[in-house]
């Protein structure tokens, strides 16, 4: 048994060092905080707290850090572990909420806070996240006064997304601020100038705030990525401008070299392919797919945007994507992607029209029209307010699937475009196809009607009365159409009106027609025309051995007829090399027929030598001398022969159709 190894006396343990002083170690903390140091300020806050529990300043430092360094779960931890702490960290939470986009429980959370400077400006960026842009925009005007630094931005981003562009300029001069004081107050002011269709305007100040941006953060000492990244919004929307100044080779361009070179932040790539699928329209669908699968979350099989981008679009942006990859997938004849796709969107955007509109194109496309105007109808009657363009897309819908009755249903609930005459002649066209003859004429009624209270500029009470008289006498209302023109001459003295009065009344009352027909003005060069002479004629005769220019010359009697310009001779062109005093031989005229068909051919005589020898070998060779009876028999004998030959006729009979040329294929592809 080996023997036992004697074990090494321990060092004496070294005497614990004391810990550092609390002054020192929140000195430590305030330097890491100012270098931005976040995850180094953490470490201390912890040593802190490992000194003096419960200490507010060590938690509050520890929470700021964490969320600094974008670790927001740890942060609601920490929030959740200094409960039993005096301070109230209900305002931290709710911004680690909203980081998360849990933006209802933070509304819910700030609602029940104090109202401080830093909790209403956090409640308009939730509102604005929200969409709920009017109710930001309130919140940032009551701020107004606190001087909150780029205040004036989120202002301005809320006055724009709440369809408030022309109150922009009204704001800056109220409180005193220029446009270019920051690129980024520059990007949102051209952004008004785009909605109020000013885009050169808004070019010119994209560009400036492109040179602005540039300044200011070179100034920073920011890396060139760092920059172009910081930038990408202005180049997205100086794209979105070159778009619709019809620029699209521009536009296209931009977009693509966002996406390829990839140094833009989400929200503006995701803004930039949506764009580009818009221009590119139904063409490479599968490359805009493609494209688009790009915005998706990586794990996920459907169709889901990525968590960063999400969060940081708009609601009607994230709208718009999902509604073009609705479309993309209609165009590509993908039913059923696009089918799961329509069935989460209602969920995804309950305030908007277009997740039914969407499932409306999807039946439709599926010959599921009366399923659509069903989906179409449920949905007008449980929101009226949004129930406008449901209304014309159910219209639309069953106009187009021979519906006339449920279109015009449709229309007529559309109150405020009721008379306008492209709705009446639509309605008025729609029920004449349903048969309703007296429904068209209380609609051309009604619009009459509405149109002699109107005190509008643009009165179109005169179009509605000649189309309703028009319509009223092609259906046999004589007197009903007969008052409306004699009303339109009475109040307007329509030519065109007395006319259509004259004619209608001569149905009914000649004497009153006669009447009327000496207001018409006389037409010029019919003094000396003898009405009743022309009646009695039989009508124009042709006259025998007159040619076609006697008329035209009995016409030009006496006057002097214009000697006709010489023409003047060109020389003939001729092919390059070609002497015409040397011509050579003509070109043969059949020089383009086929050779069978031309007059110089010949077909091939077959050799009769061949049909000499007949039979197997060692047959007997009757005489020439023998009766012709033997030669029928042998041809009715061997129907084999008689069948190959016949064939070989009516191969050359029917001819292979001769290749077509060029300009002919060309002609059959028009």
């Amino acid at each position: 048994m080996a023997p036992k190894t004697k074990e090494k006396p321990r060092a004496a343990a070294a005497p614990s060092q004391p810990p550092p002083a609390i002054e020192d170690l929140f000195t430590s903390l305030n330097r890491h905080i100012q270098r931005s140091e976040f995850t180094q300020a953490v470490k201390v806050a912890n040593q802190v707290l490992s000194v003096a529990p419960g200490d507010e300043d060590a938690i509050r430092c520890k929470i700021v850090a964490l969320i600094k360094a974008d670790k927001v779960e740890d942060a609601l931890s920490a929030i959740q572990s200094a409960q039993k702490v005096s301070f109230d960290f209900s305002f931290y939470k709710a911004y680690c909420l909203y980081r998360q986009n849990k933006l209802d429980e933070a509304l819910e959370l700030l609602e029940k806070q104090d109202k401080t400077q830093p909790s209403m400006l956090l409640e308009s960026q939730i509102l604005y996240r929200l969409g709920k842009m009017d109710a930001s925009v309130d919140i940032c005007r009551n701020l107004q006064r606190a001087k909150i630094d780029s205040l004036e931005i989120n202002l301005v981003a809320g006055l724009v997304s709440a369809g408030r562009a022309s109150e922009v300029q009204g704001t800056l001069d109220a409180i005193k601020i220029k446009a270019t004081s920051s690129f980024e107050l520059a990007y949102n002011i051209s952004c008004s100038l785009i909605e109020g269709n000013k885009l050169k305007d808004a070019e010119q100040l994209l560009l400036t705030a492109r040179r602005i941006g540039q300044e200011t953060l070179t100034e920073e000492n920011l890396a060139d990525d760092d920059i172009e990244n910081e930038l990408a919004p202005i180049a997205v929307q100086l794209a979105y401008v070159h778009q619709l100044l019809g620029q699209t080779q521009e536009a296209v361009g931009a977009y693509t070299d966002i996406i390829n070179r990839n140094l833009a932040d989400e929200p503006s790539l995701s803004v930039a392919v949506n764009n580009l699928i818009a221009v590119k329209g139904p063409k490479d669908i599968s490359d805009s797919l493609r494209k688009l699968d790009r915005l998706k979350e990586k794990d996920s099989q459907k169709f889901e945007l990525a968590r960063a981008i999400d969060l940081k679009l708009s609601p009607k942006q994230k709208e718009t994507i999902y509604a073009n990859r609705v479309l993309l997938l209609l165009h590509a004849n993908k039913m059923d992607q696009a089918r799961e796709l329509v069935s989460v969107l209602p969920e995804r955007f309950p305030d908007s029209v277009m997740p039914v509109l969407l499932q409306a194109a999807v039946l439709v496309r599926e010959n599921k029209a009366g399923k659509a105007e069903e989906i179409l109808g449920q949905f007008a009657e449980t929101f009226p307010e949004k129930s406008k363009i449901i209304l014309l897309a159910r219209a639309q819908v069953a106009a187009a699937a021979g519906h006339p009755q449920i279109a015009a249903e449709s229309l007529s609930k559309v109150p405020d475009i009721q008379h306008m005459p492209a709705t009446v002649a639509t309605l008025v066209t729609l029920k004449e196809r349903a048969g309703d003859i007296n429904g068209a004429a209380t609609v051309l009624d009604s619009a009459i009607k509405w149109w002699k209270s109107a005190m509008t500029e643009d009165n179109q009470l005169s179009v509605i009365m000649r189309e309703a008289a028009s319509f009223k006498l092609r259906h046999g209302k004589e007197e009903e159409a007969a008052h409306l023109y004699e009303e339109l001459v009475k109040g307007h003295g329509d030519t065109e009106a007395l006319v259509g009065l004259i004619t209608t009344v001569a149905h009914v009352n000649v004497e009153k027609a006669e009447a009327y027909e000496k207001q018409l003005k006389p037409l010029p060069g019919l003094k000396g025309v003898d009405v009743d002479a022309l009646e009695k004629t039989s009508g124009a005769k042709p006259v025998d051995g007159a040619s076609r220019g006697g008329l035209a010359d009995a016409q030009e009697d006496g006057k002097t007829k214009e000697k006709p310009k010489k023409k003047r001779k060109r020389k003939p062109r001729y092919p390059k090399g070609f002497d015409p005093a040397n011509p050579g031989p003509p070109p043969d005229p059949e020089r383009w027929l086929p050779k069978r068909e031309r007059s110089s051919y010949r077909p091939k005589r077959k050799d009769k030598r061949a049909a000499q020898v007949r039979g197997s070998q060692g047959a007997v060779v009757r005489d020439k001398s023998e009766p012709s009876a033997s030669a029928a028999n042998s041809s009715t004998s061997n129907p084999k022969s008689n069948q190959s030959t016949s064939s070989k006729g009516a191969s050359q009979n029917t001819e292979p159709s001769r290749p077509q040329s060029k300009s002919s294929r060309k002609k059959s592809r028009k």
